[in-house]
């Protein structure tokens, strides 16, 4: 029996995939048949050499190696999902963000994708098939102004950078999609959720409920698992999604609120 989504014999670059939903994404991507390669800074011990490939992809240098690396040990690629993402801005409000802080985020959030996509994109172009999908988030349009107002905005700008790039390059074949994810509940946020629930005295499901609270509350009453974003991402680079381009999907358990 066909299975509903296949990557058979897809060869896949995945930034920032040794944890959360990226780690999610490569398993699954491999449970469905794609050669995948993914990257960090630092690699696991559990993952295998030759699915990765260290990288600081912050700087340019470290977006060309990479780029470079899939040429070699992919022979090219077909999907491209850019997970990378992040913040280390203190909080404060605006003020409180210099023009080092905000070049950081910047150069987390937004120019990897960039500088990977004028690498590895025009071969797409050249084959006319392929598949990018940038991981937004839910801040472009829910920023908390005391914490994350740099992070919303590279994500904003990450967004904007997606939707032009899909008008030039679909009509070449290659299609790119947003996933715009609301809080994960990955190793890191369990962990400050856990931060919270010793700060303030109370258990760790606590915590967990006072970051759904600093969100305005997530209908649905949990977070998203790294396995549900990893889903509709790897639907979305299925050839099931072959009509759906320039587009953005929300996974938030509902936090944003729509009309």
């Amino acid at each position: 029996m066909t299975p509903f989504v296949s990557l058979e014999g897809k060869r896949a670059l995945v930034t920032a995939g040794t944890r959360g939903a990226g780690a999610a994404t490569v398993a699954l991507f491999e449970e469905l048949g794609a050669r995948v390669l993914t990257s960090a800074r630092s690699k696991p011990e559990a993952l295998p050499d030759e699915q990765f490939f260290a990288a600081d992809l912050t700087q340019a240098e470290g977006c060309t190696a990479l780029a470079a690396a899939v040429r070699e040990r992919l022979g090219g690629v077909d999907i491209i999902v850019h997970m990378l993402g992040g913040s280390s801005a203190p909080g404060g409000g605006y003020e409180a963000l210099s023009d080092q802080e905000w070049q950081k985020e910047l150069d987390l959030n937004l120019m990897p994708a960039i500088r990977l996509d004028r690498e590895l994109v025009p071969e797409m172009q050249a084959r006319g098939s392929g598949v990018v999908i940038h991981v937004t988030s839910i801040q472009r349009e829910l920023p908390l102004p005391e914490a994350t107002t740099a992070y919303a905005a590279a994500k904003a700008a990450l967004s904007t950078y997606s939707k032009s790039l899909s008008k030039q390059v679909s009509p070449n074949g290659v299609r790119v999609v947003r996933v715009s994810p609301g809080w994960i509940e990955t190793e890191s946020s369990v962990d400050l959720a856990r931060r919270l629930a010793a700060e303030h005295g109370v258990d760790v499901e606590q915590g967990k409920q006072m970051i759904m609270d600093s969100l305005g509350g997530i209908p649905i009453g949990r977070p998203s698992k790294p396995a549900e974003v990893a889903s509709l991402i790897a639907f979305l680079a299925s050839d099931r999604a072959g009509t759906i381009t320039g587009t953005e999907y929300v996974i938030d358990g509902g936090t944003v609120p729509t009309a």
